[in-house]
């Protein structure tokens, strides 16, 4: 009954109601949670860190657009000032957790401090000026980040490096465990993978609080939410705040990881795109369509190429004509658009909407 109860407690009472997803959701699970030992090698281990990262910056995308019904192009921003946060602290002090800790605090106040101001002023407008106006306070932060040279290193970025624990050279044993060093890349790793996990779990926590229901009341009716006493820009506002947080924080993460932070890492408009294509994949408003449209677009941005190029070359080897020019590896992209329009068509509403209709 104690393991019942704390599941309950964990997913704040919102269990994936299929068994195809549930099986999908504790898969992907225990693939990121013992990704160093199943799958050994840096690019394994570059893929496994980065969905993590992106779960968490996709799930705090899905407050805004699937529980609340806000659509925002600034997201990109608030993951650009969590690494440049983490960058700047740790290249202008001593590398250490003091100014990883000065760093982060200083990052996260100044996102909702912008999630704030914007939510409170622009939040009043109907829902496409509030885009257009995202849209331009985004644009216009990626420019300021590559003039300013001196702070951020402009368009060539900041490499820098971190506390001593995290860095490849460190090793925590001397022995490896199941054939793997395990050293300051591995417990990088975890450190990511754990913050991404409870931050989930915290998402969960929120949008299945009375605070989540009344975001969902506004998301389908803001009229009659603001009838029935509720002030829907703040409670917009503070949806803002808290999604500009989490997406901060995954920033952060990515700076953790790669110990670089630049304009293409984390400001670039494509970014932008990439979070609302693992959105609609996943299942908007689900939570859980951020774990499995995050999952599933960057294994395929990943691998696809590297797939199709093999495919290619089988299909010019058996001398079937026309394929192979069809499935070279630079044309991955033009096939990722195409499954994601058929995956749009066929999933109107997410991966996680239709394996729930699936369920008895």
């Amino acid at each position: 009954m104690l393991p019942k109860n704390l599941m309950h407690s964990l997913l704040s009472g919102d269990y994936p109601r299929s068994k195809p997803l549930a099986i999908a959701l504790a898969v992907i699970l225990v693939s990121l949670a013992f990704a160093p030992f199943l799958f050994p090698g840096s690019q394994p281990l570059n893929v496994a860190a980065k969905i993590c990262v992106f779960i968490i910056l996709v799930a705090s995308y899905d407050l805004l657009l699937g529980y609340t019904g806000i659509v925002s192009f600034a997201h990109t921003m608030f993951f650009g000032i969590g690494g440049y946060g983490v960058a700047i602290a740790m290249y202008s002090f001593n590398p250490g957790w003091a100014a990883l800790g000065g760093g982060i605090a200083v990052a996260l106040v100044l996102s909702m401090l912008l999630a704030l101001v914007i939510g409170l002023f622009s939040l009043r407008v109907r829902a496409i000026f509030f885009a257009m106006i995202t849209l331009a306070v985004a644009s216009a932060f990626a420019i300021l980040a590559s003039q300013l040279s001196d702070l951020t290193g402009g368009e060539d970025g900041r490499s820098y490096r971190i506390p001593e624990l995290l860095r490849p050279s460190f090793r925590l044993f001397d022995e490896k465990i199941l054939d793997v060093t395990i050293n300051g890349k591995i417990l990088s790793y975890y450190l990511i993978f754990f913050a991404a996990l409870v931050l989930f779990l915290l998402a969960l926590r929120v949008v299945n609080s009375p605070f989540g229901r009344v975001l969902q009341a506004i998301r389908e009716n803001d009229f009659r939410a603001e009838a029935l006493g509720y002030r829907v820009v703040l409670y917009r506002s503070i949806a803002n705040c808290l999604s500009a947080g989490m997406a901060t924080l995954a920033g952060v993460l990515m700076a953790l990881w790669l110990r670089y932070t630049g304009p293409d890492t984390t400001l670039s408009f494509a970014i932008m795109i990439d979070i609302l294509l693992m959105v609609v994949i996943g299942g908007m408003g689900t939570l859980y369509g951020a774990v499995l449209g995050a999952t599933i677009f960057i294994l395929a941005q990943n691998y696809l190429q590297v797939l199709m190029g093999e495919l290619s070359d089988a299909l010019a080897a058996a001398g079937i004509p026309v394929l192979p020019l069809l499935f070279q590896a630079d044309r991955w992209l033009l096939w990722l658009g195409i499954l994601f329009v058929l995956s749009v068509y066929f999933f109107p509403a997410g991966i996680v909407g239709k394996l729930r209709q699936l369920r008895p």
